[in-house]
């Protein structure tokens, strides 16, 4: 029976969201496991240069891993597929155009594009592709997919609000208050089924200026482009919408330790390439030295004057 009248519950939001008609999940490690059920992928080859997310999908799902490197402009290396077997394209912090993702797909077919650094980069036409909802917007959960093969069984939906607590605390206090319940969230979808994302996720997600967000990213990018592309060995394009800005720095372990203890909180993205790589490897340099700064929409011109001051402060 429906409810009348009572208190009020959050409200319904109705503005386009970005990507609307795509697969809607609870994660985006589920986006994969949703393609790899679909399609039936036994074998893919993934970079080194990641998080162990996807190798814990693959392993529950009991896919075949093999692994490539890559190159200093993020690309992968000279590499052969089996004739079975499926490459695992990430668009590190969005440097690769539909350009060059057009030109793997028709060299090897057989593509997945990982997006979840580059929410606001439309996928091609009829490329597998999936996105991550958490790392551009304050949600606790979801995930995009772009495919042309369904699954043919029922979804069940996710509840999200049971999640959201640190999402809504860091809004009225710190950061520090609620790590602990952040990380625990991150954890939590390592077991986590493959669901329809939430309908409190959906809604909120319908609640942003997707323009306003990209145009804000996008110049905090240019802003620290500026400042630091003269020092910065990496080659990088303007990506729309950014994620966050790479800068390598050589010393940038250390310069992420100082930077931290002024409360600028530069994250370490895949501290597992640390054990599966060794000290020699691009991948172990890149995962050390290379410090995502911050871009997103909750800071402007300001902020990043006041990030760069701090970094040159410490360089020198």
């Amino acid at each position: 029976m429906r409810e009348i009248g009572g208190y009020f519950e959050l409200d319904k939001y109705s503005m386009p969201m970005l990507h609307e008609g795509a697969i809607a999940l609870n994660c985006g490690r589920n986006t994969l496991a949703y393609l790899i059920e679909a399609k039936g992928i036994k074998k893919i080859k993934v970079p080194k240069f990641l998080c162990d997310t996807v190798r814990e999908v693959c392993e529950k799902e009991k896919i075949s891993i093999t692994y490539y490197s890559i190159t200093r402009d993020f690309l992968p290396e000279e590499l052969t597929l089996e004739a079975d077997e499926w490459l695992y394209l990430v668009n590190f912090y969005g440097q690769l155009d539909n350009g060059t993702i057009r030109d793997y797909v028709e060299k090897y077919e057989r593509v997945i594009v990982d997006h979840a650094q580059a929410y606001f980069q439309m996928p091609l036409e009829n490329v597998d592709t999936l996105y991550t909802c958490r790392k551009f917007f304050g949600v606790a959960d979801g995930g995009i997919l772009y495919t042309d093969t369904k699954l043919d069984r029922e979804i069940p939906q996710d509840e999200s609000f049971e999640r959201m607590k640190f999402v809504l605390g860091r809004f009225e206090r710190s950061a520090s208050e609620f790590y602990a319940e952040a990380a625990a969230n991150n954890d939590f979808f390592a077991d986590e089924p493959i669901k329809r994302m939430s309908k409190l996720t959906e809604n909120l997600l319908h609640g942003i200026d997707y323009e306003a967000v990209k145009q804000k990213r996008t110049r905090n990018f240019e802003i620290l482009h500026e400042a630091f592309g003269k020092i910065n060995p990496l080659k990088l394009t303007v990506p729309q919408g950014a994620f966050m800005y790479p800068l390598y720095l050589e010393n940038g372990g250390e310069i992420r330790r100082k930077l931290q203890a002024k409360k600028i909180f530069i994250p370490t993205l895949w501290p597992d390439v640390f054990e599966h790589c060794s000290e020699c490897e691009l991948e172990y340099d890149y995962a050390k030295n290379i410090l995502p700064i911050p871009v997103d929409q909750r800071y402007d011109e300001e902020d990043m004057k006041y990030i760069i001051k701090a970094v040159f402060d410490e360089i020198e």
